[in-house]
């Protein structure tokens, strides 16, 4: 898992300064999770994303984007409510989730919003 700033969004992701149409730069789906240091349900939620980064390694990005340092990424999103996580598939719209989940429901959502299903645990 790693931090995005506002270039490495435009580059990985999403160029929204030059295009208007949602399109995806990325080659294989990608959870953003919006955050803050002060927010009690993002620090919850931190180590869940991490073990899932881990499972879903080379199936799934996942980046963390701070709302306090990224305030243009966030306003670009409408982000009014931390933590928010944007599930972004390859060859569909993101959607957003608000509010931490468990772990288990994210597995769920990656399976039903990127047909991948859980990894098998050896």
């Amino acid at each position: 898992m790693q931090f995005l700033s506002k270039q490495e969004f435009l580059d990985k992701i999403f160029d929204f300064e030059n295009k208007t149409e949602w399109e995806f730069s990325g080659n294989r789906p990608v959870v953003i999770d919006f955050y803050a240091d002060w927010c009690g349900p993002c620090k919850v939620l931190s180590p869940v994303m991490e073990a899932l980064s881990k499972e879903y390694d080379g199936k799934i990005d996942i980046y963390k984007i701070d709302t306090e340092q990224e305030t243009e990424l966030a306003a670009a999103f409408g982000i009014r409510s931390i933590p928010s996580v944007l599930f972004i598939p390859l060859n569909d719209k993101p959607r957003m989730s608000v509010g931490a989940m468990q772990k288990d429901d994210y597995k769920r959502a990656f399976n039903e919003i990127f047909g991948i299903p859980e990894p098998e645990v050896n």
